[in-house]
């Protein structure tokens, strides 16, 4: 194993350099010695890692994915070194964090800002996206969702959770009326969300026992939870947001919580991340995440309560 993590700093400081020469000398060795062990660890690979002239040489598609993953288990390793030789925890090297576009400008963007505070020697990279992503091929550590993976293999730790609320501006509150039903958002322009082929307009309600679901309609579409908030706040027509997105545009009065009598399903909110034997800089970060969204958890769930006009028999 010593002999493979030595190719891989060999491998990762040649393509720091970018030629061999440049590399041989900050090694303290010789181009010839530089060649024969790229070449040995090329053939150990069965690959070819570089394409060599006399002056530079260039990454094969190959040699780019070996380095960006060597790259990783090399900060891996470092890390684990430091907190055993220093007796301590060190926490450092690059994260990515994967969020959705609302959730994540307006409540993880705040939190990564705290947690980069804390730990400086930690390179964080949120990526924002409503579509999802693959944890690998995106290069993504820790991918915060709404909607499991089918993969069973990823591993899941929820984070948060509350339920969805129908919500308008006042203007549009003025101008249309307030629903009183769920029945009566058939009479409503309703923005609804789409994810690839499907378009999210079965909005289900719950008042007692009784579940209603109703097939809204309206003129407006978007695969942005953002820009269907942005909507909403413009008076374009009523939103079905997780109260997560909305807490501030309630308290404000931005936007209205109605048909507050009922009341939707659970939505909840995933971690989620490949790595099994996790590295310190993401079990820090999942620690702190947990711990910072207790808060919101608490908040969210005074906002449900005070919302909430339901009628217990």
């Amino acid at each position: 194993m010593t002999d493979e993590i030595s190719d891989l700093r060999l491998f990762a400081a040649i393509v720091a350099a970018g030629n061999l020469s440049a590399a041989a000398r900050a090694l303290n060795s010789s181009a010839a010695a530089m060649s024969r062990r790229l070449t040995a660890l090329e053939s150990r690979l069965g690959v070819h890692l570089v394409v060599r002239t006399s002056r530079q040489f260039n990454l094969t598609e190959e040699g780019e994915l070996l380095h960006e993953r060597c790259q990783q288990i090399l900060a891996d390793i470092d890390e684990a070194e430091a907190a055993v030789s220093l007796g301590g925890i060190v926490p450092k090297g690059k994260l990515r964090i994967g969020a959705p576009m609302d959730i994540g400008r307006k409540q993880i963007a705040p939190l990564i800002s705290r947690f980069s505070d804390r730990y400086p020697a930690i390179q964080v990279h949120l990526a924002l996206s409503d579509a999802g992503g693959d944890l690998i091929d995106d290069g993504i550590d820790i991918a915060l969702r709404v909607i499991l993976p089918a993969d069973t293999s990823i591993l899941v730790r929820k984070v948060l959770s509350t339920k969805r609320v129908a919500c308008a501006s006042p203007e549009y509150i003025k101008k249309y009326g307030t629903p009183a039903t769920p029945e009566d958002l058939l009479k409503h322009n309703c923005i609804c969300l789409v994810r690839g082929r499907r378009v999210f307009d079965s909005w289900v309600f719950h008042n007692g026992p009784k579940r209603i679901e109703v097939r809204v309609k309206g003129n407006l579409t978007t695969t942005s939870g953002e820009v269907m908030h942005d909507w909403a706040l413009a008076g374009k027509g009523i939103a079905f947001k997780a109260l997560w997105d909305v807490p501030e545009d309630l308290a404000s009065g931005r936007l209205v919580s109605i048909l507050t009598e009922h009341w939707s399903n659970e939505i909840e909110l995933f971690a989620i991340y490949a790595n099994r034997e996790i590295p310190v800089r993401m079990r820090v970060f999942l620690d702190f995440l947990v711990a910072e969204l207790k808060s919101l958890q608490l908040r969210l769930q005074t906002i449900d309560k005070n919302l909430s006009r339901r009628i217990v028999t």
